[in-house]
């Protein structure tokens, strides 16, 4: 029986993705998960999930890096991103940093049922729809520089996009405490604990936690006054 989690923010895609995987894959277990943190939670308290579906744009996933170490802490479950731009450039940007499948918003139930059943058995699916002489027109166009994230922003990321989860483990950073103190103080496990700490060194756009706690002061400051 494949275990399988769908995380996106809008509850509409969410449900409706949810009830196409139930009427194909009638075997398969599935829990929701409608933000990252939620996400990162399921992972953690629900043993050996086998594929976790995740909308690249839903609250605190902010970076493809931040994605990555996720995946990097549980080499077990694969991963797929749901999207609704079907652009080449995304699909193959999204492949490249390890995912196992890339399905688009726009594409039938039949269509996502089968991209499911593909990565569950071990392949890599990438929509047809690539290869569409629109998408290859689009391809043409220069690509944009790369830039990293975490120094796109240096020091300018808003403490306010945080997830409540990831404000509970800054504030705990700036105070000095060790992934292992604050996995033991909010009662989550390491790993976890070291996925949302990359996450807010990536969202602030700074290189350590001494940067991280000043910003926090600095956010603080702002709000208290």
């Amino acid at each position: 029986m494949a275990r399988i989690v769908i995380a996106d923010d809008h509850g509409l895609y969410r449900r409706g993705l949810r009830l196409a995987l139930m009427a194909g894959i009638p075997s398969a277990e599935i829990f929701e998960a409608s933000c990252f943190d939620a996400a990162v939670n399921l992972l953690e308290e629900q043993a050996s999930i086998d594929l976790a579906i995740l909308d690249l744009n839903m609250p605190g996933l902010f970076h493809q890096e931040v994605l990555s170490d996720f995946m990097a802490a549980y080499p077990d479950t694969r991963f797929a991103i749901v999207s609704g731009d079907d652009s080449r450039s995304e699909i193959l940007t999204a492949l490249s940093i390890g995912l196992h499948g890339y399905i688009v918003k726009s594409q039938s139930d039949e269509e996502v049922v089968l991209a499911v059943n593909e990565i569950l058995a071990g392949r890599i699916y990438v929509p047809s729809l690539l290869s569409r002489t629109s998408a290859d027109q689009r391809s043409h166009a220069p690509p944009p520089p790369v830039q990293n994230p975490s120094r796109r922003h240096e020091g300018s990321g808003d403490v306010a996009r945080l997830t409540s989860r990831q404000k509970d483990v800054l504030k705990l950073m700036a105070e000095g405490y060790s992934n292992k103190e604050i996995a033991r103080n909010l009662d989550i496990a390491e790993a976890t604990t070291k996925i949302h700490a990359a996450a807010v060194l990536r969202e602030l756009g700074v290189r350590n936690r001494t940067e991280a706690a000043v910003l926090l002061q600095s956010w603080l400051t702002r709000q208290a006054s």
